[in-house]
């Protein structure tokens, strides 16, 4: 527990952090980075040269400083946060490492503001909030020990099997070279993929979405290639992924985390999602399929068309097996062979009216993923329609973000 005085001093650091967290956060980056470069094996390169890790960071150091007395309030996010440090294999002697360089990096931004008082206060709070990770963090290492079939760190699979699913997204199934059980997951959870790749001077780990039902023998994950264009380059690790992983391939697997997952409550659901955000939603619809569904379930997907549309044979034939299933694709520019094969509902963009349409009980549970300006979009459009704010629940691909409720005029 902290003394009233550091925390007193923690919230005037408020906003100091507000207008200054990013700049603190980059300079961390790049003072860790520079003093442990052994760290870029386990950060994803992609996010830190978009900015987007900064900015989580930023975002969370604010909100742990906002709330330092009463850090239950962001427990969600802790949680969130926890399972990907999990799956990634965050382990408790890092936390020393950021602790030291978060410093470093207050001090250098604020300079003479930085005092003394203030760094003291950071560190108990630093000190107090690790603690409060690895804890947590441990628990999940045991849990994902515990669990039938399952392990606390990396696992060595092989790549059994890769189909195509459209002209951008491809489907990998995994199964342990040890001829073992695997565990079970939830649907919506993710795992991690340790890959180390031709050239490259570190590791590159990534987190993708299971795209199956959990009562496999196997796992399936279901990747885009992230095409590049002028200011911006392929994605390193989808590119290879698409271009050189093959069948008979080995790779290293952490456990299945997140706490992004269908809930087992009877509500009539939802199932939201725009490109490859398509994935967790399609996990969640095949286990509802395969377990029964016993409520109304409504599928929306966006696509720019039926190029790159995924699994659209699969959720078609699971809207035949179940009468409580409807399906609804909505293509921004579908090709002639979608307009004369008729293989979607609404061609342009996903609005409020026609969620209104679509989706009649506004109590329903709403699960979307997707790119994140599809996602405010969607949030906004779900808020219009009329659906309850604490029933809307989203995953990001990355590191976690907040959406934002604009003003209805």
């Amino acid at each position: 527990m902290l003394d009233t005085k550091t925390i007193e001093i923690i919230k005037s650091t408020v906003p100091v952090l507000e207008k200054h967290g990013e700049d603190i956060t980059k300079t961390f980056y790049k003072l860790m980075f520079t003093n442990h470069p052994e760290l870029l094996n386990i950060f994803n390169h992609a996010n830190q040269k978009q900015g987007r890790q900064q900015k989580a960071l930023a975002n969370s150091v604010y909100a742990a400083a906002k709330y330092i007395d009463n850090l239950e309030a962001i427990l969600p996010v802790v949680t969130q946060i926890a399972h990907k440090h999990r799956s990634l294999g965050i382990k408790p002697e890092h936390y020393p490492i950021v602790g030291e360089h978060l410093i470093l990096a207050i001090k250098e931004v604020l300079k003479e503001a930085a005092t003394e008082e203030i760094i003291d206060a950071w560190t108990k709070a630093y000190g107090v909030i690790a603690d409060a990770f690895i804890g947590l963090e441990k628990s999940l290492y045991e849990d994902a020990a515990d669990k039938p079939g399952g392990w606390d760190d990396f696992r060595t699979f092989t790549v059994a099997k890769k189909v195509k699913e459209s002209d951008v997204i491809t489907s990998f199934y995994f199964t342990p070279d040890d001829r073992g059980n695997i565990s079970s997951y939830l649907p919506g959870q993710y795992i991690s993929l340790k890959l180390n790749i031709p050239g490259e001077d570190y590791t590159h780990i990534r987190q993708y979405s299971l795209s199956d039902s959990p009562e496999k023998s196997y796992y399936r994950i279901s990747v885009k290639k992230e095409e590049g264009h002028s200011e911006k380059p392929d994605g390193k690790v989808s590119s290879y992924l698409h271009n050189d992983l093959k069948e008979g391939d080995h790779i290293e697997i952490s456990a299945p985390a997140g706490e992004f997952v269908l809930d087992k409550m009877n509500n009539p659901v939802v199932l939201l999602s725009g490109g490859v955000g398509i994935t967790p939603m399609h996990s969640m619809l095949r286990h509802l399929d395969a377990t029964g569904v016993n409520h109304e379930t409504i599928f929306v997907h966006a696509a720019l068309n039926g190029n790159v549309h995924a699994f659209l044979g699969e959720v078609h034939e699971i809207e035949k097996r179940n009468s409580l299933v409807k399906t609804y694709f909505c293509y921004e520019s579908p090709t002639e062979q979608d307009i004369a094969e008729k293989t979607f509902s609404k061609e342009g963009y996903i609005t409020s009216d026609w969620l209104n349409t679509i989706v009649p009980n506004k109590d329903s549970m709403v699960y979307m993923c997707g790119p994140v300006p599809f996602m405010q979009a969607m949030y906004e459009a779900l808020l219009e329609a009329g659906f309850q704010k604490e029933n809307i629940r989203y995953e990001f691909f990355g590191p976690s973000m907040q959406l934002k409720e604009t003003q209805m005029v």
